[in-house]
């Protein structure tokens, strides 16, 4: 049977040989030798005997047998040489009594390279064994600002605490978000018991993963696996059966796939009515009548954000009086949000509003077990293929609202008050600087963040002795405060001079529309595995802004005209050549910025004067938010 098992082991060589070959990829081993950097710019430290798995083994550490095997570690020499008899007699020695002695490798960047034992590797690999016990040496390349590099440092600290060495990633953060889902602290060691039982539930998920084409995929393991613990939870994946793991992979699977996507997300910035098959429309009537939740996380009377979609979900009423009723939930939590959508599912709602970021991973959830529930979640860059998302383009009032309080400013001095470091927010807040710049070549924007914790964020403004202030965009009538828009303090008294209007009313009617009459189901072809965003702005009559009659009527008449090109599509607030803190971040004066770039901006224009956050200082409260859509935390900025 040996050389049989030879034979069999040296077709799959010469396949992939010959596959690679015509591909113009590497046909054979890598050298770890001839993609080591210079010796001063790397350290060897001894691990000594290590389970090394063999899915993890790439190479060897010379050349000198490198080209007896294919890149996938079968042999390509011939079946009548000495090396043939060789592996042919360790084949046979571990069919009878297994291979016991180790080999000897060197780990580089989590993937090992042969120096003794080739040829045992190639019998454990075309047996299917999962790992090899091995001596291993540890190869660390000096520190850089690579993100690779930085990914690999990342994995060095989860290794001292877990000794986990078989799961890879894709994306910085995602060693430390496995070490908190597994319920450990930051530097917590793990037990033997964890250690076993992390193996355990991570080889069951492997096996069901690989089985549903999981290996076809670009992306590693790791970050499928990562991606259902983070839904699901790691105590209740690890509670499945091998059955219920199946479903819920099958389930998810969509989730994953998506993961695989180089552009995951279709930001639609128009409401353009999607065409139906012909066939369809005759066949399939529309809907009568719609149940419509709205999911808050707290009341409109105690917030701004939530009152503005109360008002939304107002308009819905009088616009679909007829053809749609809507309810709400108010005060809902991360802690009771499952049991709310589980409620208005059982309510008869066909349609779901989850209204912020923080209740994405539970509306996924919820739309992975009612697949006829439309759900949406306000959120922006956020990539799931079972709900939609939608956001609006508040960064094009922004930039009108800075284009006003440059004019305004007689001491070029201006504050802008942020809240959470998200997605969205950065490009608010450099619209606005680049708006002020426009009317004011001198203008200065100070940045302030009222999600600092321990600040008193008036006395702050109040010592910078700026000319304009940008503050909250709206507040409830309850409050009765003049703190909101573009305005200026003469002693006590507040001056507003404009504001931005965000009509959720505008969106959500739009929106509706496309789900009445059935459009909405034929946005994405079969094939199309992008999560949708809606993103729309002025455009769509989402945006706007109101100036008060403290407005110079020069400055409106500016401001309108600025209003209709962007309006007309003809100008984009991020176009031409345009300046972060640290330099040129877009040289080409006739390339416009694109949405992707917009969404995931991580930098804050040169006439900025202040930084991007970092987690630890915010408080409490913008912590849910963050971890879905901060960009501190994807970006590593700040």
């Amino acid at each position: 049977m040996s050389q049989e098992d030879y034979v069999r082991a040296y077709k799959m060589g010469k396949k992939n040989y010959d596959t690679r070959m015509m591909l113009g990829q590497r046909a054979t081993l890598e050298v770890l030798d001839e993609i080591l950097p210079e010796r001063h710019d790397y350290s060897e430290v001894s691990l000594g005997l290590v389970q090394i798995p063999v899915s993890q083994i790439v190479g060897t550490r010379t050349g000198g047998r490198s080209n007896s095997f294919a890149a996938n570690f079968m042999p390509i020499l011939k079946e009548n040489t000495e090396f043939a008899d060789k592996w042919s007699t360790l084949s046979t020695s571990h069919v009878k009594e297994g291979i016991h002695e180790p080999v000897k490798a060197y780990e580089y960047m989590n993937k090992f390279y042969v120096q003794e034992g080739n040829k045992r590797v190639s019998v454990m690999k075309y047996f299917g064994a999962v790992t090899i016990f091995g001596t291993v040496t540890r190869i660390i390349p000096r520190r850089t600002d690579e993100p690779e590099n930085k990914l690999y440092y990342e994995f060095l600290d989860f290794y001292d605490c877990s000794k986990v060495n078989y799961v890879w990633f894709t994306k910085l953060g995602s060693f430390v978000k496995l070490q908190e889902l597994v319920g450990k602290a930051p530097g917590e060691e793990w037990s033997r018991e964890e250690q076993l039982d992390f193996s355990a539930i991570y080889g069951r998920f492997l096996a069901e993963y690989n089985a549903h084409g999981g290996a076809e995929l670009s992306i590693p393991a790791g970050d499928a696996f990562l991606a259902l613990i983070e839904m699901y939870g790691y105590r209740e994946v690890e509670a499945h059966t091998t059955v219920q793991l199946k479903e819920l992979i099958e389930a998810f699977w969509e989730e994953i796939v998506l993961l695989n996507e180089d552009e995951s997300v279709d930001i639609q910035m128009n409401p353009v009515q999607a065409k139906k098959p012909l066939l369809s429309r005759i066949l399939q009537p529309s809907i009568s009548h719609l149940k419509i939740a709205f999911v808050y996380a707290k009341t409109p009377t105690s917030s701004a954000w939530t009152y503005s979609h109360e008002l939304g979900r107002l308009h819905l009423e009088a616009a679909f009086s007829d053809e749609a009723t809507t309810v709400c939930y108010e005060n809902t939590t991360l802690e009771n949000i499952d049991q709310v959508l589980k409620e208005a599912v059982a309510d008869g709602c066909g349609l779901i509003f989850t209204t912020t970021p923080s209740f994405a991973q539970a509306s996924v959830k919820a739309a992975i077990a009612n697949p006829k529930v439309g759900i949406l979640n306000c959120s922006l860059n956020t990539s799931h293929r079972y709900i939609r998302t939608y956001y609006a383009r508040m960064h094009e009032a922004k930039f009108l609202m800075g284009a006003i309080a440059g004019a305004m400013a007689e001491h070029g001095k201006l504050a802008y008050v942020a809240d959470y470091p998200i997605y969205g927010s950065i490009a608010n807040i450099n619209a606005f600087a680049l708006g002020a710049k426009i009317t004011n070549p001198r203008a200065q924007v100070y940045l302030e963040w009222s999600s600092i914790k321990d600040q008193d964020l008036n006395e702050n403004i109040h010592r910078l002795g700026v000319d304009c202030i940008s503050g909250r965009d709206m507040v409830i009538p309850e409050e009765c405060s003049r703190y909101f828009g573009i305005y200026q303090m003469d002693g006590e008294y507040t001056r507003n001079i404009a504001m931005p209007v965000l009509h959720w009313g505008q969106f959500y009617e739009q929106l509706i529309r496309k789900v009445m009459d059935g459009t909405w189901k034929y946005e994405v072809a079969p094939d199309n595995n992008k999560a949708i965003n809606y993103w729309w702005g002025m455009s769509a009559d989402v945006i706007d802004i109101i100036c008060s009659k403290n407005l110079p009527i020069g400055t409106k008449r500016l401001v309108n005209l600025l209003k209709d090109t962007i309006r007309r599509g003809e100008f984009n607030p991020f176009s031409g050549i345009l300046y972060s803190q640290k330099g040129i971040v877009q040289g080409d004066p006739e390339r416009d910025l694109t949405p992707d770039e917009i969404v995931k901006m991580d930098w804050l224009a040169e006439n900025v004067v202040g930084s991007i956050p970092q987690k630890k200082s915010l408080v409490p409260q913008a912590e849910p938010v963050v971890n879905q859509q901060g960009a501190i935390e994807r970006t590593g900025i700040g």
